[in-house]
């Protein structure tokens, strides 16, 4: 079985039993120690899928041509907003539990328990908000944050696989995971196979230039199907499995929205309509 460990969503092995061959063995990646200071590698990813999500904004916006300030302002409001939303994300719907036992106060402690759907429901508020404040249209960088996020997410998801924090069902598949208690889907892997594929292919339409404007719906539309599909494999026979409600967890949710605002929003815009530049800010 496998044990918590308090705020991280990490799981440590007891009693490891030995299963069928897999091919990716079970691995603990230790925290990176800096003097009094201790990095877990999950918050090592993060920050660099945050980082590379960051270089990606400012990139893709210079190369069409649009002011990269907006986006470089916005990022740090996605920030704040993406640690505030994957806190009360997992507090509120993944593990009442835990604001049960630790009263109101947990709703405070925005390090102990994180969701990556919150973060990125949280982050993308953030951004619509800094955008409305600034009487900026947010159509106009749709494609760059688009271009950014999915990237950027990839890489903060294989922080979920350096820390298990997410185990599935127990499979064959050719790419479980070796879990103490036998081989079973890793959905922070999983995720981020997606995400990688989900990039390359935005990149690759984006350089055609056939769907300007419609790259944001497009990727609400691909990852929400997948992210759908991928929750139905999160493990529910271990401790702390992730709450469901109606046979569905949060993020499914959130997944039939994202589908149903890609797939109305790619049906009402024309595609190979280029996305206009700005003026200064």
């Amino acid at each position: 079985m496998f044990k918590p460990i308090c705020g991280t969503r990490r799981y440590e092995s007891i009693s490891p039993r030995s299963g069928p061959t897999v091919m990716i063995p079970w691995f603990v990646v230790p925290p990176l120690q800096i003097g009094p200071l201790t990095l877990q590698p999950f918050g090592i990813l993060a920050a660099a899928g945050i980082f590379l999500a960051g270089k990606l904004l400012v990139r893709e916006a210079e190369r069409r041509g649009l002011d990269a300030r907006p986006v470089e302002k916005a990022a740090s409001w996605a920030l704040a907003g993406g640690i505030v939303g994957a806190h009360l994300v997992h507090v509120l719907f993944y593990h009442p539990e835990e604001l049960r036992q630790g009263g109101m106060l947990q709703l405070l402690k925005v390090w102990d328990g994180l969701s990556s759907t919150g973060g990125v429901l949280g982050g993308l508020l953030a951004v619509l908000l800094f955008f409305r404040s600034r009487r900026l249209p947010f159509q106009r960088y749709a494609d760059v944050f688009a271009l950014a996020v999915a990237p950027g997410w990839m890489v903060a998801r294989l922080g979920c696989f350096s820390v298990h924090d997410h185990p599935g069902v127990r499979t064959a598949f050719f790419l479980a995971v070796a879990f103490p208690e036998g081989p079973r889907h890793d959905l922070g892997l999983d995720d981020a196979l997606v995400l990688a594929a989900l990039s390359l292919v935005l990149y690759a339409i984006d350089r055609r230039g056939r769907w300007r404007g419609r790259l944001l719906p497009l990727l609400a539309l691909l990852y929400g199907t997948a992210r759908f599909l991928l929750d139905f494999l999160r493990a529910r026979d271990l401790p702390y499995s992730d709450a469901r409600y109606l046979g569905l967890t949060p993020a499914q949710f959130a997944c039939i929205a994202l589908v149903i605002w890609g797939a109305a929003q790619l049906a009402s815009r024309v595609p190979g309509t280029a996305t206009p530049a700005g003026p200064p800010v």
